[in-house]
Parts: C-alpha cells; sequence; structure tokens
C-alpha cells in the first residue's frame, strides 16, 4: 500500500522579522499565503527507510536523514513506538533552495502520507507540534491556506482571503542558505533597534478583501535587503518584474525566488514572458492562491 500526499508552496506576502533572540532564531510576524505550486510526497512501507526524488532540481535534494520528510518520519515513528521503515519518494516541483517552503512542503507531506499509513491517526494537534519541531515553516504547509505565523513562525492564525491572488514567480540560477540571510539580516541591522513584528492591518484587511491593489501596496519583507545584499544580481529580476507591469515585486522568504503580485492570469502570462525574455532569471512559474495545504491524493 502506498499514500500520496501533495503539499503547496507558499509565499510570504508579509515577512516582519524583530531581532535575533538568545535562542538564534528571530520573532517574526508572517503573513504565509499557499500557492499552485506543488510537491508529492508518496510513503511505501519498505524493509528500511530510503528517501527518492524526482522532478526539476531533484539532484539539490539530500537523500539521507537529514532531508526534512526523513526526519517527519522518523518523529512520527518515535512517538507511537515503532520504527520508520518507510519508502519516501519525493515528486519535486516547488523550486529548491528558493525560498518557497519546498523542504518544509515535503516535511508535511511525509508527516500526514506516515500518519495515514500507519493508521495512527495523531490528532491534528499532535501533528502539528510535529512540524514545530522539524522547522518554522512546516506546520503551515500542512495548514495550507492563508495564515499569520508569529513566534519564529511556527503558531499559526488562519486569515480570511477574500478572492484569488495571482502570481508569477522567477526562479534564479543559484540558491540562497537560509540560515545565511537570517545572518546577513543581523550585520546589515547591527547597532539599531529593530522594531518588534507586527502583522499590517491594512494587508490583511487587503487579503480579506481579495483586492491585488490593495495587497501591493502593502507586501513587504524585512528579509529582502538582506537577500539583495548576498545576491545582487536579484535587484535586476525585480526591476523586469515591474516594468513588466507586475503590481508588485518582492523577494520571497528568504529567496532567492522572486515573486510578482499581479492582477489576472492574462497579466501573469505578459510578466512570465517578460521576465522569461529578460535574462535576469533561469525559469518562470504562474500560480495563484490561497492553495489547499497538505492533501491526500491517494492511499
Amino acid at each position: 500500500m502506498s499514500v500520496t500526499v501533495r503539499v503547496p508552496a507558499k509565499v510570504n506576502v508579509q515577512l516582519a522579522v524583530g531581532a535575533a533572540r538568545p535562542d538564534g532564531y528571530h520573532d517574526l510576524a508572517n503573513v504565509f499565503l499557499a500557492v499552485g505550486l506543488y510537491d508529492e510526497v508518496t510513503v511505501t512501507a519498505a524493509d528500511e527507510l530510503r528517501v527518492t526524488c524526482d522532478g526539476p532540481d531533484a539532484h539539490q535534494v539530500p537523500l539521507d536523514r537529514t532531508n526534512l520528510a526523513a526526519r517527519a518520519a522518523e518523529a512520527l515513528a518515535a512517538r507511537y513506538g515503532r520504527t520508520a521503515d518507510v519508502h519516501l519518494h519525493i515528486a519535486k516541483d516547488i523550486p529548491v533552495a528558493g525560498g518557497m517552503a519546498g523542504g518544509s512542503a515535503d516535511g508535511a507531506g511525509a508527516l500526514l502520507a506516515c500518519d495515514v499509513l500507519w493508521g495512527t491517526r495523531a490528532p491534528r494537534e499532535e501533528l502539528l507540534e510535529i512540524c514545530a519541531e522539524l522547522g518554522s515553516d512546516v506546520p503551515f504547509s500542512l495548514v495550507g491556506g492563508a495564515a499569520l505565523g508569529t513566534g519564529r513562525g511556527e503558531r499559526l492564525t488562519a486569515l480570511e482571503v477574500g478572492g484569488t491572488f495571482h502570481w508569477v514567480f522567477a526562479m534564479a540560477d543559484r540558491g540562497l542558505s537560509t540560515p545565511a540571510v537570517f545572518r546577513e539580516f543581523d550585520r546589515l541591522g547591527a547597532g539599531t533597534d529593530v522594531p518588534e513584528p507586527v502583522a499590517s492591518r491594512d494587508l490583511l484587511d487587503a487579503l480579506a478583501k481579495g483586492d491585488p491593489d490593495a495587497l501591493a501596496a502593502t507586501v513587504s519583507n524585512d528579509l529582502q535587503p538582506a537577500a539583495l545584499s548576498l545576491f545582487p544580481a536579484l535587484a535586476g529580476t525585480l526591476a523586469a518584474g515591474r516594468a513588466a507591469g507586475a503590481l508588485a515585486a518582492l523577494v520571497s522568504g528568504s529567496g532567492p525566488t522572486t515573486a510578482f503580485l499581479v492582477r489576472d492570469p492574462e497579466s501573469a502570462a505578459r510578466v512570465a514572458a517578460a521576465l522569461h525574455a529578460s535574462g535576469t532569471c533561469r525559469t518562470v512559474r504562474t500560480a495563484s492562491g490561497p492553495a489547499p495545504g497538505a492533501t491526500v491524493r491517494a492511499g
């Protein structure tokens, strides 16, 4: 028997970052929106734990026990006194190391798939607790939709979304390390008072109304200066998207994927074509949100 779970990518429409905490993390006000780019994680009983992966950039995905999908399987198995003897296959379509939570999505997908395969029937709260242990973005990958993440991003409050938002994503020719981007954020802010992170009321209202123009006026990412400092060429991609008519342009999370909010699917096609022709990025994808969280597809 196999179980397949589909999990979405995310874009951060607001990422407010506080000062570094004593534990090395940062308090966040992280407004997540799940978008329709998906990985699929298939779990099958096996003699031992192993991970395989195919799809774009699959060669960049670790296939050992550092993979979040493997860690998720082991975490659930440990809680229920069993061994994680499964084959985890990841059909990868979310950009790797792109600031769109692809690894986190795989962790959430593997967790839900193993729960179904093993019949552990873990309560939702327990699954979210395991997700939070795995990483700050993993809980949102499980729930999808739109949510405000506080703490280090793992404490979620569901948000109302009044319509569909259309996006274009430009993938860079290399990745960016999330810890490196946070270190650069700390370096750039050294000696200054970093304000407490707070979600923008205007942004939350724009999401609730489904208003792309109002959302465009309020999107923000406190990590963007750090990402641009480490990867200056991203400025050219952002400029190309704005010139092509995007309502807003920002680095997605810790980058290096850049995200462009557009009004409708036709605008998305135009901006995507212009970005592709600009030579400032490796590949371009379009997607809309909100998208559902981790969903069992077969089993």
